[in-house]
């Protein structure tokens, strides 16, 4: 007989450097690589789990944090389950870009009431010794912006990590607006982790740096022999690269890392 699981979709939002990646690969994979590439657009795992005899796929959605990638991510917010609004606890201003960050989500997620929206927040590396934001300041703001439950994590010793995201799973589960999708496991292989690198419009000519960043990236993970997972690169070249450009100059290359 075939068992179904729910597929959530989770996202994490923060600035650039808290350590978003760092917390979904040490959740998933049980890693933590001190020199990880910075996120270019969105990148996503998945992992199975079992949540108070709820069996579930989760997907996991990490999102680049800085400016300037702001195109990149934000048509990757609709259809998310929760949201993990994440800072730095030794980075007061990444603490103070979280109401941003809200907003940024509720609307470009299209979010009917942010109110009711099962957020989750994180302040990551509480590893480290100096905080700038203290415990009780974060706890204050998440009871001023709808009680949103609040951990303190770190993603290099593991601190709180499985807990956030069991959490964000009982937030979904408990939601009155949640629309369940259903997976069958026999045609799903729960051991793969998926990476995908996409973007949300062509980017120009003139962006010759980011191209070639994002192709370097792909190239690394398709050739990474260490990895025990398998891994999945996406390129889609209607969103990467000009026509021209794709015609004249990457054409053989996407071939190999498709």
């Amino acid at each position: 007989m075939t068992t179904k699981s729910s597929l959530l979709k989770v996202i994490l939002l923060g600035d650039g450097g808290v350590g978003k990646s760092s917390l979904m690969n040490r959740y998933v994979s049980s890693k933590f690589d001190s020199h990880l590439f910075h996120t270019i657009g969105v990148e996503f795992l998945n992992r199975e789990l079992e949540v108070d005899g709820h069996t579930v796929t989760l997907q996991i959605w990490d999102t680049a944090g800085q400016e300037r990638f702001r195109s990149l991510r934000t048509p990757f917010y609709r259809g998310s389950d929760c949201c993990l609004l994440t800072f730095s606890v030794d980075d007061n201003q990444s603490f103070l870009n979280l109401n941003n960050w809200k907003k940024e989500f509720a609307y470009y997620a299209d979010v009917r009431d942010p109110e009711k929206f099962p957020f989750v927040v994180l302040g990551n590396k509480v590893d480290v010794t100096e905080h700038q934001v203290p415990m009780e300041e974060a706890q204050r703001w998440c009871q001023e912006n709808g009680g949103y439950p609040y951990f303190e994590t770190s993603a290099k010793d593991a601190t709180n990590v499985s807990a956030a995201f069991e959490e964000a799973v009982r937030r979904v589960l408990s939601s009155e607006d949640r629309t369940e999708h259903l997976l069958p496991t026999d045609t799903v292989d729960l051991q793969m982790m998926m990476v995908t690198l996409q973007c949300s419009a062509v980017i120009s000519p003139h962006c010759q740096d980011m191209k070639m960043k994002l192709l370097h990236r792909c190239f690394l993970k398709n050739n990474n022999n260490n990895n025990k997972h398998k891994t999945v690169n996406h390129i889609d070249h209607r969103k990467y690269f000009t026509r021209e450009g794709y015609k004249n100059h990457y054409t053989g290359f996407i071939k190999h890392l498709t």
